[in-house]
């Protein structure tokens, strides 16, 4: 369902919330998957890849597979193709780590982020931010970083192109490289006759 190129559309779950810590910790891999199960049914019939899954105060946590990253643009030159000046002024925003699993490759992306000289919040994010959003992208380990195109059928984007933004591209980069060049990073599994 992750397709890194054209992106991915999501829809926010309908009465689905993701439970404080108190009741049920998201950090913690457990075997009741309801609260994912429900919104991904929601999300298959309404054509949608996967469901933004709200807090209880009605902040935006996860979806229900991949952690959310939203990207706000103060300056953009798109003629610099081969540096990373096209990135200046990027902000990249993910909602804190209290209802959701905060996930290998969302802290990778923080990290990679940092080394670009991209500036970073970790915060409570309201779903009519990611409306607002120049970019959006979900990270997992089997999407790596897929870019949103439509969140409820609005387009992301400040240009309607439903393409993946230039900070979503050079992250999706930087990832691959990483992974295949900082061998602490992964381990190879053994090939088995």
């Amino acid at each position: 369902t992750y397709d890194n190129t054209k992106g991915v559309s999501l829809i926010t779950a309908g009465t689905c919330r993701r439970s404080p810590p108190s009741t049920l910790d998201n950090k913690v891999h457990h075997c009741n998957m309801i609260q994912n199960i429900l919104p991904k049914i929601q999300a298959n019939l309404g054509g949608a890849a996967d469901s933004i899954m709200l807090d209880v105060e009605g902040f935006v946590a996860e979806t229900n597979a991949t952690n959310l990253f939203l990207v706000r643009r103060n300056t953009l030159d798109l003629s610099k193709e081969n540096n990373h000046s096209h990135c200046d002024g990027a902000v990249l925003v993910t909602p804190t780590g209290d209802h959701c699993l905060p996930g290998i490759t969302r802290d990778t992306v923080l990290l990679l982020a940092k080394e670009l000289g991209i500036k970073t919040e970790v915060r409570r994010v309201s779903l009519s931010e990611f409306y607002c959003a120049d970019e959006v992208f979900t990270t997992g380990t089997m999407g790596e970083l897929t870019p949103v195109t439509t969140i409820d059928g609005r387009v992301v984007g400040w240009n309607n192109t439903m393409k993946r933004g230039v900070v979503t591209e050079l992250l999706q980069k930087t990832y691959k490289e990483a992974v295949k060049t900082r061998l602490d990073w992964s381990t190879e599994i053994p090939q088995f006759c």
